[in-house]
């Protein structure tokens, strides 16, 4: 298939998509959307495998969501086994998030952290990207700037240390620095209804800039308060030309060749 636009970041392998999975690959595959699916602990992230082996237009992250520490100890062997299949682009999603649990102690911030850095040396030692969950406290930057240190201190060690920040929403300053570790930031279709985003999406080059749904959830303005699915892509990359003034074919295309070069995806553009 001819690719025209890459999710970045969906979870179609959830059971949301239980009763209509193969009719929506289908309809991806048609549209020329290529689908990153994620996965969030080891269950979901062994589905995301199986299903981009079974189509072309799909390909898997594997790795364990900071909000799941409670649930899963991190078995860096078991992860290491599952990203060595040639569809796994990428590992995540890990980062830090300070805004979900119920209580945000020292304690689950270091083992957050220690977590993250177990999937920094697995990416680091694949030379795979990262897929990085950051969401601050509210009315903070704290996990961005947290995840900032940690990125600085271990780039010196793994220069070859590369990804994408899911679903961003720090600010133009953070952005920057992480831009600056070579790093992209991506948008959910949040932008089609929220203008809390405009100014950074303005700000920064087209080139560090990916798009995504996290499908399932935050559907496009269309389609509010329904089930989300990675053909919503196609609204963000439209979102993204207009908010920046830019022609939605160059927008398209720009997006479309950085997520084939940082997942180093063997797609036709």
């Amino acid at each position: 298939m001819k690719a025209r636009y890459v999710d970045a970041h969906c979870h179609i392998q959830f059971e949301q998509y239980e009763m209509d999975d193969v009719e929506l690959i289908e309809k991806m595959r048609e549209r020329g959307v290529v689908g990153i699916v994620v996965g969030v602990d080891y269950e979901s992230s062994q589905k995301a495998v199986a299903l981009a082996e079974k189509h072309e237009h799909l390909f898997a992250s594997v790795g364990l969501h900071p909000n799941r520490e409670k649930e899963e100890w991190y078995e860096i062997e078991k992860y290491r086994e599952l990203a060595k299949h040639p569809k796994v682009v990428a590992i995540g999603e890990c980062g830090l998030d300070f805004f979900r649990p119920t209580e945000v102690t020292d304690e689950v911030k270091q083992k957050q952290k220690n977590i993250l850095h177990d999937q920094i040396k697995l990416a680091a030692e694949l030379d795979k990207p990262l897929i990085i969950h950051s969401r601050p406290s509210l009315g903070t930057q704290d996990a961005y700037h947290d995840l900032i240190e940690i990125l600085k201190e271990s780039k010196e060690k793994f220069p070859n240390l590369r990804g994408d920040i899911h679903f961003f929403v720090g600010g133009i300053e953070e952005a920057n620095a992480l831009i600056a570790l070579d790093f992209t930031v991506s948008f959910t279709a949040v932008i089609t209804f929220a203008r809390d985003y405009d100014a950074v999406i303005k700000a920064l080059p087209l080139t560090s800039i990916l798009s995504e749904t996290d499908a399932p959830y935050v559907a496009p303005a269309s389609r509010r308060g329904q089930r989300n699915d990675p053909l919503a892509v196609e609204e963000v990359v439209l979102k993204i030309a207009e908010i920046r003034g830019e022609e939605a074919e160059k927008v398209q295309e720009t997006l479309l060749l950085n997520a084939k070069h940082l997942f180093a995806l063997g797609v036709e553009a």
